[in-house]
């Protein structure tokens, strides 16, 4: 392997490669006009169903089956692939251009969030689900929905980067974040053998944030062959809590929502009404062309 030797100022004259070098700029802001559209519900969510998409979509299905007709929401594709989180009308409710997006329309004045755990965070507050009010339980939410904020980034920018996306296999980087990966499972490990969920005896949005990540690892639906490869059947409480919450119905039908690959018959691009999952999925759809 070729010594690199930085820089003294670094410039951006050359694409990173990657699967994602289309797209990675170090520049903020829009990069072409297009407004966002607007559907019948008081909630707008603006996604896609990578691990950060699914913990909004699962919310929103669960607060439903919770019976909260004001949760109805309509979810809109973006495909960060092509760019779309960059028209002006995304940067106007997410600056940070990255999926998921909300807008809440229910309010006099329309409220953007952004940030996944901010939205997990307001519609909880809104809805008053699926975040304890009682103090001690209240912190222990918190504190685990905060750590899968700042554990994420090394399992997805970190490891699932550099061992199935990078243009070449660096060794060094590869080992780093695998190590790091694995050490953060046995972080959830060691507490889910402890409790039923990670806050505690009840399901909260600590979990809805954590699983569609570390659960979604667990389950062998991330970067390949990774589940091999980081041994996580080893992980048997993690095993044990991230199939409890495969298992819901909520989870099954937000885990749907904008996503574009798999199974088509487990892919709801857009989602506009509860009989989309029985009408609209892409099974349906190209049967029907």
């Amino acid at each position: 392997m070729n010594q690199y030797t930085p820089p003294k100022v670094w410039t951006w004259n050359k694409p990173n490669g990657g699967a994602f070098a289309s797209i990675n700029r170090p520049i903020a802001g829009p990069t072409h006009e297009k407004e966002l559209p607007v559907g019948k519900h008081p909630l707008q969510l603006y996604s896609l169903a990578t691990p950060n998409g699914q913990k909004v979509t699962i919310m929103l299905e669960e607060l439903l089956a919770r019976g909260h007709k004001g949760a109805e929401y309509d979810a809109w594709l973006i495909r960060i692939n092509d760019g779309d989180q960059f028209g002006s009308g995304f940067v106007e409710v997410n600056p940070n251009s990255k999926i998921p997006a909300l807008m809440d329309r229910s309010e006099p004045k329309p409220v953007r969030v952004f940030e996944s755990g901010s939205i997990l965070t307001y519609l909880a507050e809104k809805f008053g689900e699926f975040l304890p009010t009682e103090l001690a339980a209240r912190a222990e939410t918190f504190s685990w929905l905060f750590w899968q904020m700042g554990s994420a980034p090394y399992l997805g920018g970190g490891f699932g980067h550099f061992y199935a996306y990078a243009p070449e296999k660096i060794e060094y980087a590869i080992d780093r974040f695998a190590m790091e990966t694995k050490r953060q499972m046995h972080v959830l490990d060691r507490r889910l053998a402890e409790s039923e969920y990670l806050a505690g005896p009840d399901y909260t949005i600590a979990d809805m944030a954590v699983w569609p990540w570390y659960g979604g690892l667990a389950k062998g639906r991330s970067y390949n062959d990774a589940a091999q490869f980081l041994s996580v059947q080893e992980y048997k409480h993690v095993q044990r809590w991230a199939d409890a919450i495969d298992a819901r119905p909520a989870v099954k039908r937000g885990r749907m929502v904008n996503r574009i690959s798999g199974d088509p018959a487990y892919q709801l691009h857009e989602r506009h009404d509860a009989r989309d999952f029985e009408t609209k999925t892409q099974d349906k759809l190209q049967a029907a062309e």
